[in-house]
């Protein structure tokens, strides 16, 4: 098993219709107006960015993002990750109950000296590290979307 490989999935069930949430999830610029954990956002083009993390463990993640597919028409959002960080992120938004349901997937193999040296000991805390960092998110996100 390669310890520094991480896979994650995180729910975010908002009050907000779909158009609204997919919207938002599309614009990562403007992350950091409503993400607390996502610290900068630099965008290089249309399709690029990096992106700067840091959630409660004392140590900054810094990644370039790159746009590999966006797919309005089926709520489907999907990026590779360069940097501290490779791998793929992907959101895919639906409708669900009374408002939109947020799926968020990431395959990554942390690159970062410091974390890959943490990997075997440290991984429950880089795990819940994370897991902090998606909650924020989704609270930053439905506080912005009720405005």
């Amino acid at each position: 098993m390669d310890w520094s490989q991480y896979r994650f999935r995180s729910v975010w069930d908002l009050q907000a219709p779909p158009v609204a949430v997919y919207t938002a999830l599309e614009q990562v610029d403007a992350y950091p107006r409503w993400w607390p954990q996502v610290r900068r956002v630099t965008r290089l083009d249309d399709s690029t960015g990096i992106v700067r993390v840091r959630s409660f463990l004392p140590y900054e993640l810094v990644f370039t993002l790159q746009q590999k597919r966006r797919a309005p028409e089926i709520g489907v959002l999907e990026a590779a990750m360069t940097g501290d960080m490779e791998g793929w992120a992907r959101w895919t938004v639906r409708p669900h109950a009374n408002g939109t349901r947020a799926l968020y997937e990431q395959e990554v193999r942390v690159r970062k000296a410091l974390v890959r040296r943490l990997a075997v000991p440290g991984r429950p805390l880089l795990i819940a590290n994370h897991a902090l960092m998606m909650r924020g998110g989704r609270r930053g996100l439905a506080a912005a979307l009720a405005v």
